[in-house]
């Protein structure tokens, strides 16, 4: 939940738990919010520090436990420690890449008052006061002027440019701003990771929509036949790049000929020559140093560019046999349908803000090939841990961040299983979240696996489910139902119109569908497999 809030804000989600599980039970937020750049700061319970090392009742080392989860953690072991400590925790989550911070707070130090802040104890107040430096910021190399001009005779010289970007674009103030601006000035089409979605709106006809293991093959064949790439608060992920040594061949021999090349934009140090070796790294915030570049940049036609771009577009969209009759819905078309129906509600209010969040799987990804993201903080998602019930906390928390907006989870039924409970939550609070469940009783991404690649040996993946919109009823929300092609969109009409209080629309979908495009493991994006068919040849 606490994710769902920041995603949506920007703002740093704050969580307090107990010791022992309580802690402990933060390490997979902790993960998830690490993996993909949420501020997050965490106050946990600890035994009274006389007690730790005892293994008193529900003693946990809770700073050993979350090292490798958080960008900083901290044991405070006096209550004069406190305010510092808490104002580093602010600064650190949000400074930089964001992330998730801890601060472990000991039973006795959490019930000392300390009075007199300002006269009996000066110190501590001058440690409220104190200013301090986040480790290693020194070490950041500064761009020069040289280099963004640099920059700007690559992308004016290049012929097949394609822009990359990542959720940097998102979270840097102005970020979504710069990038129309860039795109439109060089005239260069844009690609998007999972988490940059929105970051473009991708009504622009230079959107290309994401790329990567399930994205467009479209955006896939651009970024492997461009000679520029500009990555933009992006890190090269695996789901991204494929094959490492096969990806973007054409930059990379164009940067060897003195041109072109990979230009990566980027706020962490760390994420620099992580993965793919760029041909210039530009550290430091995405939007200001875009600033820099954009006023330097020519509009170029590339005429032959966009024709092959184009011709990809037609031959290969993001498609789906869509059910009739009786037949058992497709999700793709449920998906399909409710994009259709927010984007006449988009049309018609302009100043409607939405965030849809989903859970981790086949549906995750539908939802990223069929709706048609327009807006910065749109999607929310768990991308670099991908963790199954990400949807409903998440939209809880994002409901809370933003009262007036849409908030939409589209969840799977193997992912709802896991956080369902969480329902009570919003029905106790009259949180006025939506649930679209696609119902296939599998856990359908890896049963795709299975499918292709393992004979259709099924192991633990196919699910006994309860009906969900029932049990959405018993706990006081409402629950829906639709497993009609024709009722579906009087259905989806209603689950968006419904204001009452927190809904959950259960879909009942055909289990053999599979997400397509494919970039198997091992593969390149040249490698896609562009449907079920081609897999078989």
């Amino acid at each position: 939940m606490a994710e769902g809030y920041a995603r949506a804000t920007g703002k740093p989600g704050i969580v307090l738990v107990t010791s022992g599980p309580g802690a402990t039970n933060t390490v997979t937020p902790l993960m998830d919010a690490l993996m993909d750049g949420t501020p997050l700061i965490v106050f946990t319970g600890q035994v009274p520090t006389s007690a730790i090392g005892t293994d008193a009742f529900q003693e946990a080392d809770v700073v050993g436990i979350t090292r490798a989860c958080t960008k900083w953690n901290v044991l405070v072991k006096d209550v004069s420690e406190l305010p510092r400590r808490i104002n580093e925790a602010f600064a650190i989550a949000t400074s930089g890449r964001p992330g998730p911070v801890l601060v472990d707070l000991p039973k006795d130090v959490t019930a000392v008052v300390l009075k007199g802040l300002a006269d009996s104890t000066p110190h501590v107040a001058n440690r409220m006061k104190q200013k301090f430096d986040i480790f290693g910021q020194d070490r950041v190399k500064t761009p020069t002027v040289g280099d963004f001009q640099e920059i700007a005779k690559r992308i004016n010289y290049s012929k097949k440019p394609i822009i990359y970007a990542g959720q940097g674009i998102v979270q840097s103030p102005g970020g979504a701003a710069a990038l129309k601006k860039l795109a439109e000035i060089a005239n260069i089409p844009v690609t998007t990771t999972l988490q940059g979605m929105g970051g473009f709106d991708e009504r622009n006809p230079l959107s290309l929509k994401m790329l990567g293991m399930h994205g467009s093959a479209t955006a896939n064949y651009a970024i492997q036949d461009a000679d520029l790439i500009l990555a933009l608060g992006a890190r090269f992920d695996d789901r991204v790049t494929g094959r490492l040594d096969a990806f973007a061949p054409n930059a990379k021999k164009a940067a060897a000929d003195g041109h072109g090349g990979i230009i990566h934009f980027e706020i962490s140090p760390k994420n620099m020559h992580k993965v793919v070796q760029p041909t210039i790294a530009v550290v430091g915030d995405v939007t200001s140093n875009l600033t820099q570049v954009i006023p330097l940049l020519e509009y170029k036609e590339r005429k032959p560019w966009f024709d092959r771009i184009a011709e990809w577009k037609a031959k290969h969209p993001f498609t789906f046999v869509p059910s009739t009759g009786d037949e058992v819905l497709k999700p793709q078309q449920v998906i399909f349908e409710l994009n259709r129906q927010l984007l006449e509600i988009k049309k018609a209010d302009k100043n409607q803000t939405f965030h849809i969040t989903q859970g981790v799987g086949a549906h995750q990804m539908w939802a990223a090939q069929f709706i048609t993201w327009t807006q910065p903080r749109e999607l929310i998602t768990s991308g670099g841990a991908g963790t199954m019930g990400y949807g409903l906390p998440s939209a809880i928390g994002a409901k809370l961040a933003q009262p007036s907006a849409i908030v939409i989870d589209i969840d799977g039924d193997a992912s709802y299983c896991m956080t369902g409970m969480e329902l009570l939550t919003a029905v106790q609070y009259k949180i006025n979240v939506k649930v679209l469940l696609l119902n296939n009783n599998f856990q359908g991404m890896v049963k795709q696996w299975q499918d292709l690649f393992y004979n259709e040996r099924y192991s633990g993946t196919e699910m006994h489910n309860p009906k969900f919109d029932m049990m959405a009823e018993a706990m006081g929300a409402k629950g829906m139902y639709c497993n009609k092609v024709g009722d579906l969109p009087r259905v989806i009409k209603e689950f968006i119109e419904y204001d009452q209080g927190p809904v959950v629309l259960e879909a009942f979908v055909c289990k053999k569908e599979h997400v397509f495009p494919m970039v198997p493991a091992g593969g390149s994006l040249s490698d896609m497999i562009l449907s079920i068919d081609h897999h078989k040849k």
